[in-house]
């Protein structure tokens, strides 16, 4: 994901188009898209600023996040289950609703994903 604009060139983006120019006439003297000067017009419209917004994860955690410790001893306690399994339980017991994909990458997370010991499963030699 690039860098956003810096704030003094959406200042002066806006500042020219106040100035009376078109959007599109801002957008090529300052060699930008029309998008942009269109979204930082919306943006001091609705917020008063034209600071950027965080990029990426900002600071959101995920619904299975409080679980951790639930799930911890729900495996220990259980032995094994499978993901289809673990799914119904956490709508059952905490109504929280997961795709066995997210729930399968949260217990790679957590370091409690079951991987299959190749070794023990070839046929013995007579």
């Amino acid at each position: 994901m690039g860098k956003p604009h810096p704030v003094e060139l959406r200042e002066r983006v806006v500042a020219f188009a106040d100035e009376g120019h078109g959007h599109r006439e801002s957008a090529r003297h300052f060699r930008v898209s029309p998008k942009f000067v269109n979204d930082m017009i919306k943006l001091r419209r609705e917020t008063g600023l034209l600071l950027p917004k965080q990029q990426g994860n900002s600071g959101r955690t995920g619904k299975l996040n409080g679980l951790t410790d639930w799930v911890r001893a729900r495996l220990a306690e259980q032995g094994e289950l499978t993901l289809d399994e673990l799914c119904l339980e956490l709508v059952r017991d905490h109504g929280v609703a997961a795709h066995r994909s997210s729930v399968c990458r949260w217990l790679h997370r957590l370091r409690l994903n079951h991987k299959k010991n190749l070794a023990r499963q070839r046929a013995t030699s007579p």
